[in-house]
């Protein structure tokens, strides 16, 4: 039976009673202890069976229990000091406003296709979406003027189950949004805010929903709503859902829909930053806004654009980018080349690296780049993988140089510390370890943390996982109808006080979850050939609905368990999620990752065990290639690249049982003192905290981002759209003049003063004559480039050196000159090249243009 109307019905709480309302809709109780344990006091065993959602609690509580705390003094007083800490927070002076303060008013879109911040807002998958997250709460303490754009999914991201055969299995669950920690965002007369997004023959609605993350609002978008056909209703669904078009449309709702729902809240956005290139269609819809909005020209609007634009990218490899086959991406976007005034092959172009592949698809990877005046990857080994792969882009620019810079993810340190390390960590370094650098004299406090006591509470943090997950598993095997002597198993897995392998993360196959089982017995005696040295490994993670492959190593990795008869040293814990992370980054001993290098982009979990305490055992790939993998951890290895997979696979496999058992495992038992404390052990686990804590954090990330993108494509966007654009029109043009004339260019001559053999220091004078046609040297900027020579003749390491200008010859030619020096012996090289150069520029490659001495 439909109802004839409806009612969104509110917690009813005593007046007293009202700062947990406000302490509920505001995800900062995630990261604030005393927030946190204000709800968890008020019902421990409601605030778990709920998924730790305080609204939900709120809902559900009942009445005589609202009335008994009421009249508890410990526990109101408890409450007003996490009000009075969220009041604090909201109105500290920030980071930003001591960078920021003589600029004008500035706004940041953040957008992802997932975000991951409480795991009672199951709208993520992985890693990806807990650093989107992440991104958001370091925002937030940073006090940068952020907000987040994406997608709320009815469904989600699946909850896995296993079948008695181990193999992996979806369940779908509907969110509740109205007993979420979400708001309905309403117009002036209290209708609900919505926007209209143009898909073929019909337009999609969606409403938009609130998240407030500390200072932060994340903006969501829902399309399950009248007067949507049932398809459309879906499109916010499932994550990573459907097949293509549905992908499509849920892209065309991210990017351009967002983009949309940013002007209907009257945001006034300086500058955009896409996660990864799920929100790429956000530069179209910009470009057609400026257009039809402003007035601007094509290539003025989408100067406008890019200068304003930023895009990381996640993906290290070229089969994990989406792209639309040119017939679809028309079929759904192609009015956009019509409002643009492109030809269809020219708006494909856009997607395409090569724009001559008239077949060729449409990456959204590469509109994102080509749509963006700064792009990073993740990790340094990540920037170095990606400026490799998108190098076609930037023809005859050298590899090292393609404008794809490094960003090095973090993680939010309050969000993954464990409590009571938390408090640990508060007592001995002080309030600030959470966003400290690494310079900071706080860190040489770790010292002072008694061995004792940091063992003593990781070992309580080890017990803890150990209980939740034998609690977990009796669950997990209940819901399946398994028989009683399983479930007897299940309460006696894992030995609290045994050494403890922790592997969790995405079951993609490059991430060889599996590695470790290569050799059955080798791993076995590991296992069980000491009494006195056990070992046991715990195990989580997903693999994609569709990955068949990576369900495919869940199943092994359950058969090894059973057929071996290894339940009580090996477990795989199903439905991992936030909560299962924590506490097992946590209650781990060391974090195991063996991705196959160099296809990890970045690695997050390491670094959550890290600031836990935990040693990091891993290939060195991601994160774990610049971090100290000497006295924080194990390498894996020494960043060797192969073309046998399987050669690879062995050697790699053989190194880990090598480490495991002549350093790893004796290192944790076979070095304790009188009172069992494994003093070279906690000293690894210190220097984890200590050299990893400062630098694999969010707040050194976001306010890296900040200082690098947001900052300089905020300040961009103000001075191109002063004076109706005037400054972004004077540079569309000059880039059209440029692009007309620049292959007139002329490098006519190069006079070096000495000859080929030289010694180190030596100054060398070059004199360069060039013809820059009609153009002028206002418009370029003079190089030589000069660097060892490489086994294949390439300049490699290169340095640059600006060359000054001296005039004009009487053949109308530019001279310029330059000295050099070479600072070490060998077969050095010199060349000699010309850029753009304008002061609105990005940065000189913008325009995609360069020249070189032949």
């Amino acid at each position: 039976m439909q109802p004839i109307r409806t009612f969104n019905v509110s917690p009813s709480l005593p007046p007293r009673l009202e700062p947990l309302r406000r302490l509920a809709y505001n995800l900062h109780w995630d990261w604030n202890v005393e927030s946190k344990d204000v709800f968890r006091r008020l019902d421990s065993d409601l605030w778990e069976s709920s998924h730790h959602n305080p609204v939900l609690m709120l809902g559900t509580i009942s009445q005589a229990r609202l009335l008994e705390v009421v009249e508890d003094e410990g526990f109101l007083a408890q409450m007003d000091r996490a009000d009075r800490q969220l009041d604090d927070y909201l109105q500290e002076r920030t980071w930003y406003q001591k960078q920021r303060e003589d600029k004008p008013k500035e706004c940041y879109a953040y957008f992802s296709a997932e975000f991951g911040l409480v795991d009672c807002l199951p709208v993520y998958s992985g890693g990806l979406g807990v650093l989107a997250g992440d991104h958001l709460k370091s925002a937030s303490d940073l006090g940068l003027p952020l907000v987040g754009v994406g997608l709320l999914y009815q469904q989600g991201y699946f909850a896995q189950y296993l079948n008695a055969d181990g193999w992996q299995q979806e369940r779908y669950l509907l969110n509740d949004f109205y007993n979420m920690p979400l708001h309905l965002e309403r117009n002036a007369d209290g209708s609900e805010l919505r926007i209209a997004v143009d898909y073929p023959g019909r337009k999609v609605y969606a409403r938009v929903w609130r998240v407030q993350v500390g200072t932060v609002p994340l903006y969501l978008l829902d399309t399950n709503i009248e007067p949507n056909n049932t398809y459309d209703h879906d499109i916010t669904d499932q994550l990573y859902g459907g097949d293509i078009d549905m992908r499509i449309h849920q892209e065309i709702m991210l990017g351009i829909g967002g983009v949309q729902m940013l002007k209907a809240l009257g945001l006034k956005v300086t500058a955009y930053h896409m996660n990864e290139g799920h929100a790429a269609f956000s530069a179209l819809e910009r470009i057609r806004l400026l257009i039809q909005e402003e007035g601007l020209s094509y290539i003025q609007a989408k100067q406008v654009v890019a200068s304003s634009n930023i895009f990381t990218t996640h993906t290290p490899v070229p089969a994990g980018i989406d792209l639309f086959a040119p017939d679809k991406m028309l079929y759904y976007l192609g009015y956009y080349a019509e409002i643009f005034g492109l030809s269809r092959e020219q708006f494909l172009g856009l997607g395409r690296e090569n724009t001559g592949d008239l077949s060729g698809p449409f990456s959204m990877a590469v509109l994102a780049l080509k749509m963006a005046t700064f792009s990073n990857g993740v990790a340094q080994l990540h920037g170095v993988v990606s400026r490799q792969m998108f190098q076609g882009l930037w023809q005859k620019v050298p590899v090292e140089e393609v404008p794809i810079a490094a960003i090095t993810n973090g993680v939010h340190a309050r969000s993954c510390v464990a409590k009571s390390t938390q408090e640990l960590y508060d007592r001995y370094l002080g309030p600030n370890w959470s966003s400290a650098p690494l310079d900071s004299p706080l860190w040489e406090r770790m010292e002072a943390i008694p061995d004792e006591e940091l063992w003593r509470n990781h070992e309580r943090c080890r017990l803890d996982m150990v209980l939740y997950v034998r609690e977990h598993l009796v669950k997990h095997l209940r819901d399946r109808g398994a028989s009683a002597s399983e479930i007897t198993q299940a309460q006696e897995v894992l030995d609290p006080y045994a050494f403890t392998i922790g592997f969790a993360r995405r079951f993609a196959t490059y991430k060889r979850a599996t590695l470790w089982m290569r050799d059955l017995e080798r791993i076995k005696r590991l296992l069980l050939g000491n009494k006195d040295r056990k070992v046991q490994f715990v195990i989580a993670g997903k693999a994609h609905p569709k990955d068949i492959p990576g369900k495919e190593l869940i199943r092994d990795i359950n058969h090894f368990i059973r057929e071996q008869h290894l339940e009580k040293q090996v477990v795989f814990v199903p439905n991992y999620d936030i909560h299962i992370a924590r506490l097992m980054v946590a209650g781990c001993d060391i974090w195991l990752n063996t991705p196959r290098r160099p296809r990890e982009a970045s690695g997050t979990s390491g670094m959550k065990a890290a600031m836990n305490g935990l040693p990091n055992l891993s290939v060195l790939d991601g994160w774990w290639d610049e971090a100290d993998y000497v006295r924080t951890g194990w390498a894996i290895g020494h960043g060797e690249n192969y073309d046998d997979p399987n050669y690879q696979d062995e050697v790699e496999a053989n190194a880990l049982y090598e480490l495991l058992e002549k350093d790893v495992v004796p290192l944790f038992y076979d070095h304790r003192d009188s009172d069992g404390l494994p003093r070279p052990w906690v000293a690894k686990m210190k220097d984890a905290i200590r050299l990893n804590c400062p630098f694999f954090n969010t707040a050194r990330m976001v306010g890296e981002y900040a200082a690098r993108a947001y900052f300089p494509a905020s300040d961009r966007y103000h001075t191109l759209t002063v004076d109706n654009y005037a400054p972004a029109k004077e540079l569309a043009a000059w880039k059209e003049k440029l692009g007309e004339h620049w292959f007139n260019i002329r490098i006519k001559d190069v006079d070096v003063s000495v000859a080929s053999d030289i010694e180190v220091n030596q100054t060398v004078t070059v004199k360069a004559k060039v013809d820059l046609a009609t153009l002028t040297t206002d418009d370029v900027q003079v190089e030589l480039y000069q660097g060892a020579i490489d086994a294949n003749g390439e300049i490699v390491n290169a340095v640059t050196v600006v060359m000054d200008y001296q005039g004009e010859d009487a053949q109308q030619l530019s001279t310029y000159t330059g000295t050099i020096t070479y600072t070490a012996s060998g077969l050095q090289g010199l060349s000699l090249r010309v850029l753009p150069k304008n002061q609105n520029l990005a940065n000189p490659y913008e325009p995609r243009l360069i020249a070189w001495a032949e």
